[in-house]
């Protein structure tokens, strides 16, 4: 699929948009990191609009016309009949007011990150040179209640600093300078969720060497990140 950011005409823009976020969801959802209507993803029209997926529909069954089109406030600006953003929206409206730059928010609950979320613990280990380089450590924000200003307040600590929290008993919430990246980050941070939990099971969890950390966190910038 072409990027929609390369895209001049906004018209266009939104509709590739639209049908990225709808992959996302089927991806989502195809991979257990979502059940029933869970989770939530938005994209960055412009600076003052937001793409996002609706309230009470299955991620994995998302079609274009069911995205709500809302302003940095979250009133809604476009929307078709019977459609309406989640409450969990002001999670994905604070990312963007505070980060302009950022143009992709992923919600979602895949299992392994959530357990580690519900059990209160951040993976912070740097095990492997990958996750070292893409993402470095996942940091725990404290307890907010959904739908609530909680959640929101809890993410800004990590706001510009990381591209990735668990929220403690609650799941995962991932940004990017795209919507594409904010997924990928979000394959990312269960992956370490899961690769953490396996090297515990058989005894095998250990760190790479601080200067080894320390060289790999310098080559970030010139993967990209």
């Amino acid at each position: 699929m072409t990027d929609p950011y390369t895209v001049v005409d906004p018209a266009e823009r939104e509709r590739l948009l639209r049908l990225q976020i709808c992959d996302i969801g089927r991806n989502l959802f195809n991979k257990d990191f979502i059940a029933a209507n869970d989770g939530n993803i938005s994209a960055r029209l412009s600076d003052t609009e937001i793409l996002a997926s609706p309230t009470g529909v299955s991620k994995g069954y998302l079609e274009p016309h069911m995205l709500v089109k809302v302003n940095l406030d979250g009133e809604i600006v476009e929307a078709s009949e019977g459609y309406r953003p989640s409450t969990e929206v002001k999670m994905h409206l604070r990312v963007y007011r505070e980060l302009p730059e950022m143009k992709g928010v992923v919600h979602a609950h895949p299992p392994y990150a959530t357990a580690f979320a519900i059990k209160g613990e951040a993976l912070d280990k740097m095990m492997m040179p990958e996750s070292v380089i893409a993402m470095g450590d996942i940091p725990l924000a404290v307890y907010g209640t959904p739908s609530t200003e909680e959640i929101p307040d809890s993410i800004m600590p990590f706001l510009g600093k990381k591209t990735a929290v668990l929220l403690e008993s609650h799941g995962a919430l991932t940004w990017g300078k795209s919507v594409m990246d904010a997924y990928m980050n979000m394959e990312r941070l269960e992956y370490t969720a899961k690769l953490t939990f396996l090297t515990r099971m058989i005894g095998g969890e250990r760190e790479l060497p601080k200067h080894r950390i320390d060289e790999l966190v310098a080559l970030r910038s010139f993967y990209g990140f």
